[in-house]
Formats: structure tokens, sequence, C-alpha cells
């Protein structure tokens, strides 16, 4: 609990404002370790900067509404949610996690308003991380269910995610014929030369440092995008017997 009552007690950031903050406000003070504050400052504002704990909040919010979509929450999804935090975020605090996310799922999530806000106070790197969080935890039961990705679309669409970004992270997890191709953000009939710009392109959108100001949690986690991005590089090149 020690970590993650730290995130959440080290201030959570524009995150406690506006339909966020009304969405866990109710489940934050018995998530506090004893004696910790949300920092907000002389004035009562709290920091523009999207800290840790605000960040994983954001995630936790997003995750219920897609758990929610198909209409069902099994057992099986939220276990693969507790191995993923786990992996992500530590035993401790997935634990906590898992308490929050139970009574984010019993609330009404107003997905447009949440993602409004997210685009309007996150930065495009933190908010791709997301977009990966979510395929993963969608992906949960082997295959992700049509509801499921229509809402992830919609949660993109509102967050000011590219069309091209997009793909690039839906091809990680959606495999197709094309998959390499799409999740560098070109055509098969894109050059050599164009492969080798977009891969730097991507590499560089993708990059863990991007989201570094996060943690090393959530910094660790942004590596597994950026090992797919060199990996469909690594394949093309093969393919094309390129050195």
């Amino acid at each position: 609990m020690a970590k993650f009552g730290k995130w959440i007690g080290g201030g959570l950031g524009w995150a406690f404002g506006g339909p966020i903050g009304a969405i866990i406000g109710f489940t934050v003070g018995s998530l506090l370790d004893g004696g910790s504050q949300t920092q907000t400052g002389r004035t009562g504002r709290l920091s523009g900067r999207t800290t840790t704990g605000g960040y994983l909040m954001s995630l936790l919010v997003l995750v219920a509404a897609v758990m929610k979509a198909d209409g069902k929450v099994l057992k099986s999804e939220l276990d693969y949610v507790k191995v993923f935090m786990v992996h992500n975020f530590g035993e401790a605090s997935a634990v906590e996690a898992i308490k929050m996310l139970k009574d984010l799922l019993q609330q009404t999530i107003p997905v447009d308003e949440v993602c409004h806000q997210i685009r309007q106070n996150m930065n495009s790197s933190a908010r791709l991380q997301l977009v990966h969080f979510m395929f993963g935890i969608a992906q949960a039961d082997g295959d992700i269910d049509p509801r499921e990705l229509n809402l992830i679309t919609r949660i993109c669409q509102q967050m000011g995610i590219s069309n091209n970004d997009y793909e690039s992270i839906k091809s990680m997890f959606v495999p197709n014929t094309e998959s390499d191709f799409k999740i560098l953000g070109i055509e098969r009939t894109a050059t050599d030369d164009e492969l080798k710009k977009a891969y730097r392109r991507m590499a560089m959108k993708f990059h863990p440092d991007k989201v570094s100001n996060l943690g090393e949690d959530v910094q660790n986690a942004a590596k597994e995008k950026f090992q797919k991005v060199n990996r469909a590089y690594q394949n093309i090149k093969k393919e094309r017997k390129i050195a």
C-alpha cells in the first residue's frame, strides 16, 4: 500500500479536478497512507503537472469504462488486470488499484468528459501509453470484443490521438498481414528510405524517455511498446533483405 498511497498522497495534480476527480473522489480518502495529504498549495489549486498518481487514476477510470463496454465484467479480466498492475506497478500497488477499480466498475463513466480532461492536461506520449495499456487489458481474455474496440476507438478520438498513431498501437494487439507496416505508420508500398524515416519517427514518438516524468514503473511499461516498433522494423528489413 505504501507506494500506491505515496502516489496518491503525493498529489493527483489536475486529475483531482473535473470529471476524473468527481469519479474517484469518494474512494481516494480510504487509500491514503496515514498522514499523507494531497498537495494543493496555498491557493488550494492542484498542480497542472501529470503525476504518477494522476496518471494511474486516469488509467483506472478508462480501464473501468473499457471493461464494462461488452456488458460484463469477468473474473478473468480482473485477474488479468491485477497481473498487469503487478507487472507494471508492483504487488502492493496492484492490490489497492484493484480495490479502486471494483468501485469504479459500479459507476457510470462519462467517457467523453474524462477524455477531454485528459486531452487538455496530459502530453501526447502519456496519452499514447494509456492507449497501449487499454488495448493490453481489452485483450485479457484472448480476444478484443468489438464493443471494447469501438470504445477504445472513441476514447482515442476524444483524446486527440491521430488515426495513424491509433492504427499503430492497434496493430500491436490485433495482428494482420500488414501489422508491421501499420505499427510504423506506412503502407507496404513505402520505399526503403520511407521505411527508415518512419522507424525513426515512431521510435522517437514511442521512446520510453517520453514518459520518464511519470516514474520508472510507467517508463518500464512503455518499453514494451518501443520494442514492438523495433520488432516491426526488423521484420520488414528481414523481409526486404535490408542489411
